[in-house]
């Protein structure tokens, strides 16, 4: 166990999170088992339109975590590094579900490095039961009139931020 006396660890979660799903909730819980704080940065460009507008987004992690001090929600459209910077976190929260995620997030971590070098990457598996759930699986099943409700967290439904 390690233990961390007089200091908050505090790790940046980036992502689109369009939508934020139960695999992303997963890997939250996960990271607030080793950071004081999670900072759940959604990431954007303002050029592209996603699937739920930033601000839906926002609210919906927002409702997810209503009341947990130890998560904060923010958007950002900078890079991830001078976003973990600027929220006090050290650590780049990613998750992988396979091999290719894995190749992927290595990459970053190796750019980052570069860039950043006083900011590292933890890589969360995502646990088997929601390997398989992705926001883009939920936007294709949305797409279609399927019901999305068990991929998303508990108590949230996508008809509740579609604007």
């Amino acid at each position: 166990m390690i233990y961390y006396i007089g200091m908050e660890r505090v790790a940046i979660f980036p992502g689109s999170f369009d939508p934020f799903t139960r695999g992303h909730k997963a890997v939250v819980e996960e990271a607030l088992r080793i950071f004081d704080k999670v900072v759940i940065a959604i990431g954007y460009n303002t050029a592209k339109r996603g699937f739920l507008p930033v601000e839906a987004r926002k609210r919906l992690i927002e409702q997810v975590y209503m009341g947990d001090a130890r998560v904060e929600i923010t958007t950002y459209t900078s890079l991830t590094g001078d976003e973990a910077k600027r929220v006090g976190a050290d650590t780049i929260i990613r998750s992988v579900r396979n091999a290719t995620d894995f190749e992927y997030e290595r990459t970053m971590d190796h750019a980052n490095r570069a860039i950043f070098p006083n900011i590292r990457t933890v890589v969360i598996i995502a646990p088997a039961e929601v390997e398989h759930i992705s926001s883009s699986l939920v936007r294709e099943l949305h797409a279609f009139g399927h019901d999305t409700t068990t991929l998303l967290p508990e108590g949230i439904t996508l008809e509740d931020f579609l604007e």
